[in-house]
């Protein structure tokens, strides 16, 4: 399969999960609201955004993941590069491909911090008025928002690379939404309309 297509299956849901956290994602879910009652609500439509948002990102997390083991293993082209993208040059970089304090790779990190995110909003989303319900919100936003320093850290490193990651560029993009989704999330539940939005 073409990488750049592959890419695509990460992105585009990346993308809706973002606009469907956003409150201009209301518009966009009109039309399914009938048969997908749960998009019909505020509170339901940002769940299902950040669900899907966190399922992307743990996707392209296992991709890089994945990459970074198969150029270990025997070099090669596994994703698309050309000029400045070249997520090869990036995952495959030994010297930037690991954490700087475990050694552990980016992409295998991603996918854990995707896939714990993952439970706290789906669990949420299943459960919406048990009591653990705040804190878990309260944790996705603690882990996005650390994930904000780790991004400076992976752009810092293609910057010095001069290379940027299409599929490390994704995952960031991830973060982003699931911040988004799990803040407004927490909005929501400490104010008076959680039940009823």
């Amino acid at each position: 399969m073409d990488a750049n297509i592959q890419l695509m299956l990460y992105l585009v849901p990346t993308v809706v999960g973002l606009l469907l956290v956003l409150p201009l994602g209301r518009s966009i879910v009109t039309p399914f609201t009938e048969r997908y009652t749960s998009l019909a609500t505020e509170r339901g439509r940002i769940f299902f955004g950040l669900i899907l948002t966190c399922i992307a990102g743990a996707a392209v997390s296992f991709q890089t993941l994945w990459i970074s083991s198969k150029i270990s293993e025997a070099g090669g082209e596994f994703c698309s590069a050309g000029g400045v993208f070249s997520c090869d040059d990036v995952i495959g970089n030994t010297d930037y491909n690991v954490d700087p304090i475990f050694g552990l790779p980016w992409g295998g990190i991603g996918a854990v911090v995707f896939c714990i995110l993952l439970y706290f909003a789906y669990s949420s989303f299943k459960e919406p008025n048990a009591d653990w319900v705040s804190m878990h919100l309260k944790l996705g936003v603690l882990v996005t928002f650390s994930g904000f320093f780790v991004i400076a850290l992976l752009v810092y490193y293609e910057i010095q690379m001069e290379k940027i990651c299409q599929y490390c560029s994704t995952a960031h993009l991830a973060n982003i939404a699931a911040f988004i989704g799990f803040f407004r999330l927490v909005r929501m539940n400490d104010s008076s309309t959680w039940n009823y939005s």
